[in-house]
């Protein structure tokens, strides 16, 4: 498969069996569905099952993909409910992988009170309820749009404002130290 394929060509390719269609897809789109994984759930592990599981989802649903939303708003709607589903079945929150890359210009101290505060943010954002978090993961880490959210999570553009107005109001009194 080229670079340049079309991602509608390759699910259509994809959808015909076509596993290397399917292989380039996952190879583009893993990463960015990793990270919203990883930010809803908070564990490196459980974040890697999440997005294998999405794309397993993914594989056995694809002849059944209507092609109404893009392909990556549709796998974000799938990892986000297989983070959802992990979530209630673990009813209680791993902790957040620590590992932080931080600037060389930044001296001992800043590089501590960095990852302080990174800690702080990871674990605010772990404390949200699941239908803050999930918005507010695939805005600000996944970078979807308004519509994109809606569609993935099938809500109203109203929710998803709602829902991410209440999650930055709770972010910003819970990162009140920081400031």
């Amino acid at each position: 498969m080229g670079i340049g394929v079309d991602d509608t060509v390759l699910v259509a390719r994809a959808s015909q069996g076509r596993l290397d269609a399917f292989d380039e897809l996952s190879r583009r789109h893993y990463r960015r569905l990793y990270y919203v994984a990883l930010r809803m759930l908070g564990d490196v592990r459980d974040a890697e099952d999440a997005t294998q599981e999405a794309f397993e989802r993914a594989w056995l649903a694809l002849p059944a993909f209507e092609g109404q939303a893009a392909f990556p708003t549709w796998m974000y709607r799938i990892v986000t409910n297989v983070c959802l589903k992990s979530r209630q079945r673990r009813r209680h929150m791993l902790p957040l992988d620590e590992a932080r890359d931080a600037p060389d210009s930044y001296g001992p101290e800043q590089i501590i009170e960095h990852a302080y505060r990174d800690r702080a943010l990871r674990r605010a954002i772990a404390a949200l309820p699941p239908e803050q978090r999930s918005p507010l993961v695939l805005r600000e880490y996944a970078h979807c749009s308004y519509e994109e959210i809606a569609r993935t999570l099938g809500i109203s553009m109203g929710a998803v404002r709602g829902r991410l107005h209440r999650a930055r109001v709770e972010l910003m009194q819970a990162m009140r130290p920081w400031v």
